[in-house]
């Protein structure tokens, strides 16, 4: 045999390197925007991607509220959620959840991108998503991010 290495190293959550990106989501469609965010926040973009291991960046999305959706989904989505109680079942159309709360229209679509299981509930606290087009983490000098 070869002394050639034939083994893919694994990268482990303490060798793994977080940067900070900032998504201006004006004007983006809600499904293709969440799952590039998805893919950054799992460490997809990378070449050390690991399955098991933290291996994300940290996300921070700006201007929420101009987000859009194709065709009549604004009418038509809904956002179902259940309480466990017999007749608990709401439904909340589209608009109206970006009218209470623009910023869980793009939580939800994320955290439904991601694995279900720890890591991915760990995964999804590395995301901020902000209405407007200001943001508290100017200190970790965030860079811009396009798809």
């Amino acid at each position: 045999m070869d002394t050639l290495s034939y083994r893919t190293d694994s990268v482990s959550k303490e060798q793994a390197e977080h940067k900070w990106y900032v998504v201006d989501a004006e004007n983006q469609v809600v499904g293709r925007l969440c799952s590039h965010i998805a893919a950054v926040l799992r460490g997809k973009n990378k070449p050390s991607f690991t399955p098991h291991a933290d291996t994300g960046d940290y996300v921070i999305v700006i201007n929420a509220d101009k987000v859009r959706f194709t065709g009549d989904k604004w009418a038509q989505k809904e956002y179902i959620d259940f309480s466990l109680w017999p007749g608990g079942q709401k439904r909340t159309p589209a608009e109206a959840m970006h009218e209470k709360d623009p910023r869980r229209v793009i939580e939800r679509a994320v955290k439904g991108m991601l694995p279900k299981t720890k890591l991915g509930r760990q995964v999804f606290k590395r995301m901020f998503v902000y209405a407007g087009t200001e943001h508290p983490h100017t200190a970790q000098k965030p860079e811009p991010l396009k798809f």
